[in-house]
């Protein structure tokens, strides 16, 4: 089983004077870290206003600076937002590509479509229209990381006329794909897809087998891929805080870990936001005395075994890896998590507990792409072709573009705008690819 970590940049209230800057600096020294014990990805969210609970709305720029930092450790967006309305598909395929060249060719590309309303509502996105804008934006970002040039494209939900879509990525046909899950059905569609499974859900060994032995089946059984290439894998989030004394690391840890489950609930389910406002922390910490003794009954919940000791991560881990988890991402940093005890814990789980488990991983990987290999190649072949095109218009700049139109330039000719329109969208309609 493979090891990540997660980066949310959680930064509780009350804020002082430089403390984003210290918490992005501490996050950068934590993925160092990780590259140096061994950590196999760090995965990075996007989120937009999600104040507390989520100050990462920028991650190729952090996963940028990662880039250089480190050595081996891949780079994983968890997730990029794919609606054009937060980014624009040739955009994403930009960022992708650039960070892939300097990165030589570690990123993971995680895809997910948002779906709190803090975040929904501030970009316009109607949150019925999420999923398939989602899968547009997916589909089309795959085929211009591969095309030269990309043939143009009109959708429901985004339209560009032909353009060569630069630079391309060191991984072909492009970057792993990763789709962000939260229950079942949302994994199988992964697998369907042709998509890792980037379950960010708390389950126990036993659910985890359930959940990655429909993914599997499914993938081997109805694989449809969305991208130019399939990625089967099933990577689950736990809990994380590492200390020779188990009670210590709960200590540390604990409170943590339901701090994030807390803003989950705040933002996406039952919770009420008043930005600049609202103060999440104090919320948390002034519940009834049942939800915090529900917490400390919560340590022996689905994704609280990772922390305790060294034996007893050992002892929950190789149960998740028993179940056939792919990968496990540990969330090191959570809540008001201090960052001597994240390198502490990181230190410790690299030389006793990450041991454990890494010469079986490399035994696994080779039975497990064995026992795919004619999975892939079938899936493979329902991947839709790309169709080239016969002949590439020209594309004038607009000087010479007006001159052939008898137009002026339509900053000093308002009146002349609608025939621009009207010329670019007769491009993009005119360049549909041919076989």
């Amino acid at each position: 089983m493979k090891f990540g970590i997660f980066t949310d940049l959680q930064l509780p209230r009350p804020w002082q004077e430089g403390d984003e800057s210290r918490l992005f600096k501490e996050a950068l020294e934590q993925v160092e870290l990780a590259d140096r014990i061994g950590i196999d990805c760090v995965w990075v969210q996007e989120h937009h206003f999600l104040e507390e609970y989520c100050h990462s709305s920028a991650p190729e720029v952090f996963l940028a600076a990662c880039s250089q930092r480190t050595k081996n450790i891949r780079l994983g967006h968890g997730i990029i937002v794919m609606s054009p309305k937060f980014n624009h598909p040739a955009r994403i395929a930009e960022r992708l590509a650039a960070l892939d060249i300097i990165s030589d060719g570690r990123v993971e590309w995680g895809t997910g479509e948002s779906g709190s309303r803090m975040e929904l509502e501030g970009f316009g996105v109607d949150f019925v229209d999420k999923r398939p804008i989602w899968a547009e934006a997916v589909r089309e970002t795959a085929r211009m990381m591969c095309m030269e040039p990309y043939p143009g494209f009109q959708g429901k939900y985004f339209s560009m006329p032909h353009r060569n879509v630069v630079p391309k990525p060191i991984q072909k046909p492009h970057p792993p794909l990763w789709a962000a899950c939260s229950n079942r059905d949302s994994v199988q569609a992964a697998a369907h897809l042709g998509m890792g499974a980037l379950t960010f859900a708390f389950v126990n060994a036993e659910e985890a087998k359930f959940w990655v032995d429909e993914y599997y089946e499914t993938f081997k059984k109805n694989c449809k891929p969305i991208g130019q290439a399939v990625n089967p894998n099933v990577a689950m989030l736990t809990g994380f805080m590492c200390d020779r004394d188990s009670n210590t690391a709960i200590q540390r840890g604990l409170e943590g870990a339901h701090f994030f489950a807390f803003g989950l609930g705040h933002y996406w389910r039952d919770g009420t936001h008043v930005p600049g406002r609202t103060n999440m922390w104090s919320d948390f910490k002034t519940q009834p005395a049942s939800a915090i003794a529900g917490m400390e009954r919560g340590r022996k919940k689905a994704g609280m075994g990772g922390i305790g000791s060294p034996k007893q991560l050992i002892e929950n881990f190789r149960a998740l890896e028993d179940s056939g988890v792919d990968q496990l991402i540990l969330l090191q940093q959570s809540g008001n998590y201090r960052h001597e005890h994240i390198c502490e814990s990181l230190e410790l789980f690299g030389a006793e507990v990450l041991p454990q488990f890494k010469e079986r991983e490399i035994i696994r990987e080779l039975a497990k792409q064995k026992e795919l290999d004619p999975f892939i190649v079938n899936a493979n072949s329902h991947v839709k072709k790309l169709e080239n095109m016969e002949e590439v218009p020209p594309v004038e700049a607009y000087p010479l573009m007006w001159n052939k139109m008898g137009a002026e330039n339509p900053q000093s000719t308002p009146d002349r705008r609608p025939g621009m329109t009207a010329f670019w969208q007769m491009q993009v309609g005119g360049n549909r690819s041919k076989k």
